[in-house]
């Protein structure tokens, strides 16, 4: 591994890390020396890399920096194809239009070669249309924390008026899910956006912050973050 990819790789693991890591752990992970790692960081802060920390307390990396975007391995240039594809083909319209304009500045920012993969793509998306009119409205009520109030449809068609503090969709192949704390059932439940009617974003948030719900759902069912 050349040094230059090197710091590539040691910026990217600090920026995948919110709290301060260990010098041990980011050597390990880069199967480098502590001394070698040492060199590096502080070659990064004298670059102007906001790298905080010191030997014995570990290292973190201020929000804001940023990397030129040309630094990107065939692999990469793919999963961002793949993934952005992903969500113009399962997103609503105003997702998919984001989706694409990603692209659109990725590539014109890549080398020749790797802009050959824009044009050529040999990763293919194939996914099935819903009904996505109620996600994006959905999504803004997330960002604001608000309240909604929808009609909804269970699986046998029963239909109930629920008001919902959402704070996540799931995209799964069938179907898009919100998750939502369920004002009737007093409890984590989880809606078909397909199924959801009338919508209305209220004025009202709700009580819990997006994040502690979270936590708590994740809890709940057994998974953690990424």
């Amino acid at each position: 591994m050349s040094r230059a990819v090197r710091l590539l790789d040691l910026v990217q693991l600090l920026r995948r890390r919110r709290q301060p890591v260990r010098g041990q752990e980011l050597a390990r992970e880069l199967s480098i020396s502590l001394r070698t790692l040492y060199r590096d960081i502080a070659s990064l802060q004298a670059q102007g890399a906001p790298i905080d920390g010191e030997p014995g307390l570990g290292y973190v990396l201020r929000p804001g920096f940023t990397l030129p975007p040309l630094m990107f391995t065939e692999d990469e240039v793919e999963a961002l194809m793949l993934g952005s594809h992903w969500v113009a083909e399962i997103g609503d319209p105003r997702l998919a239009q984001a989706a694409m304009d990603v692209m659109a500045k990725v590539a014109a920012v890549l080398p020749p070669d790797r802009r050959a993969q824009f044009d050529c793509p040999s990763l293919l998306i194939v996914a099935r249309r819903n009904n996505l009119t109620a996600m994006a409205p959905i999504r803004d009520a997330i960002r604001r924390e608000r309240k909604l109030e929808i009609d909804y449809r269970d699986a046998g068609s029963a239909a109930t008026h629920r008001t919902i503090w959402p704070f996540a969709v799931g995209f799964f192949e069938e179907a898009r899910i919100v998750v939502a704390w369920c004002e009737l059932r007093q409890d984590y439940r989880h809606f078909r956006i397909d199924r959801i009617g009338n919508l209305l974003e209220t004025d009202a948030r709700y009580p819990k912050r997006r994040a502690v719900m979270l936590k708590d759902w994740q809890k709940l069912m057994g998974i953690g973050p990424r």
